[in-house]
């Protein structure tokens, strides 16, 4: 699936922090580009992951819903998740300071 054909419900916010996530099980640390209610974008060492492993991740020391991968291009890959993320959240995510450190 192309990840310019994948619609989008919610706006994607930039953000740049690096986070632990969790993907099949194993410790992962990831760069956060984006993210939305639905979902995210992130950045790694290609290979870390394949579309359908489920992934949990901890932005600035909050939860985001479990996701799983929809697509994989190199390094870059798209989240989405099997919740949503309260636009508050988001905003707080974006705005605080703290999302910048590794949670």
């Amino acid at each position: 699936m192309n990840l310019h054909s994948i619609p989008r419900a919610s706006e994607r916010r930039p953000m740049s922090v690096t986070v632990k996530s969790r993907v099949q099980s194993r410790v992962v640390f990831v760069d956060l580009i984006d993210i939305s209610e639905g979902g995210c974008k992130i950045h790694a060492k290609a290979g870390f992951a394949e579309v359908g492993d489920r992934v949990m991740m901890k932005v600035g020391g909050i939860n985001a819903p479990l996701g799983s991968i929809a697509w994989v291009e190199g390094g870059i890959v798209g989240v989405a998740f099997e919740g949503t993320m309260h636009p508050a959240v988001i905003d707080y995510l974006c705005e605080d300071g703290s999302a910048r450190d590794v949670a």
